[in-house]
């Protein structure tokens, strides 16, 4: 909302209602004009920005559910454990190379579901046993032949939960947005092990 008004991107929402009722057409020529606006583009640059500084997060719910495993004291602190030192910077990294990369296969559909389910243990893996990316990737794509049927259903299982309890109940979300997190945990937990 902040960036929306900062760059005054919610005054389009009417110019793009009046060419929607004009036709598709109409609609999608707006909309390239409007996402060709400076305005436009240093909002969707704040939104990127603002999703790889809050990235480390996810880092932070592994750590709670390691700690709910071990029956550990969770502290606040534990949600902020990937903002810790220049990790910090190795997690960021690794989000906007995922990200880039998932943006321009989200058009294909099928392949941003492939890239997704490549680098789906990617960040635990990071994070627990501190291996670099691609020698992540490449575990995960090991566990991804494996064990594909099981992660597909998990992922789907997953999605749906994270996607639809935002989608149909709006503060619910807030409450299903971790269950993502929960489903890698778990399957990076019964998938790998640490000693290997």
């Amino acid at each position: 909302m902040l960036f929306g008004e900062k760059y005054d991107v919610f005054s389009y929402n009417k110019e793009l209602q009046e060419a929607f009722m004009q036709g598709t057409q109409v609609y999608l020529k707006k909309m390239e004009a409007i996402t060709a606006t400076e305005n436009y583009q240093m909002f969707t640059l704040a939104i990127w920005g603002t999703t790889a500084f809050l990235y480390p997060l996810n880092l932070g719910m592994f750590q709670i559910y390691r700690k709910l495993d071990l029956k550990e004291n969770i502290v606040i602190g534990d949600l902020f454990a990937g903002y810790n030192g220049l990790n910090f910077f190795k997690y960021v990294g690794y989000f906007l190379f995922w990200f880039f990369i998932y943006r321009f296969t989200l058009p294909t559909v099928v392949l941003a579901v492939i890239w997704v389910a490549v680098t789906l243990f990617v960040a635990p893996l990071m994070f627990f046993t501190n291996k670099r990316i691609f020698e992540a990737i490449s575990l995960n794509f090991k566990a991804l032949k494996m064990y594909f049927v099981e992660i597909m259903v998990c992922v789907i299982v997953a999605f749906l939960f994270k996607y639809l309890g935002f989608a149909l109940f709006l503060i619910g979300g807030l409450f299903t947005f971790p269950f993502w997190n929960a489903m890698i945990y778990a399957l990076y937990k019964t998938v790998f092990s640490e000693k290997s």
